[in-house]
This record gives structure tokens, sequence and C-alpha cells, in this order.
């Protein structure tokens, strides 16, 4: 799944994880009762969606995501392009053998 694509059904989603409905939404900030809404059809907000998709598609932690590396990746890119893309693609390959 690409960054902001839509996201059809988040229970089928959080069914294939396993987990009931507290725990699903509220990794993402959304209360069980907001979650249950998107489930049943609402349309869910841009960064709502992109939260879903990170902790449960990409499987983000995002207790570990600081906004110091946040930053550091953003110079990285914007002072040392070449070096940037080719950490990225490093990581690509490792993520993509690890799955």
């Amino acid at each position: 799944m690409k960054p902001f694509d839509s996201i059809s059904n988040p229970r089928e989603i959080r069914r294939k994880l396993g987990i009931n409905q507290q725990e699903f939404w509220a990794k993402v900030g959304v209360t069980q009762s907001g979650g249950s809404r998107y489930e049943n059809g609402r349309n869910m907000p841009r960064p709502v969606r992109e939260l879903v998709r990170l902790v449960h598609i990409e499987h983000v932690d995002l207790s570990k995501i600081k906004r110091d590396d946040l930053e550091a990746g953003r110079r990285l890119k914007d002072h040392s392009p070449a070096l940037y893309k080719k950490l990225k693609q490093g990581q690509q390959q490792r993520s993509k053998s690890s799955r």
C-alpha cells in the first residue's frame, strides 16, 4: 500500500491482526467508538488513514520515533541527497528480504 492510498476496510485489517477495536484504534490515537464508525463506512480523515497504514500495515512503532530522528532524516535528504537515496535503497532491500 502506497502513502495516502484509501483503506477500504479497516475492520478486515484489524481482524487479520487478531486484535479488538480498543487495541487497534488506540495505537493510532482514535477511540474505540470512533474506530467503529470508520469500520462501518464513515470516511477516515487522511491523517488517521496514514497512521493506520504506518502502524498496522507497515508495522512502524510510533513510540520509537522521535522528532530529532525525523529532523535528521530531513536534513540528510536536503544536504546529501545521494547518501540519503543510497541509505533508503539499502533499507528497502533489507525490508524486502525480511518479508
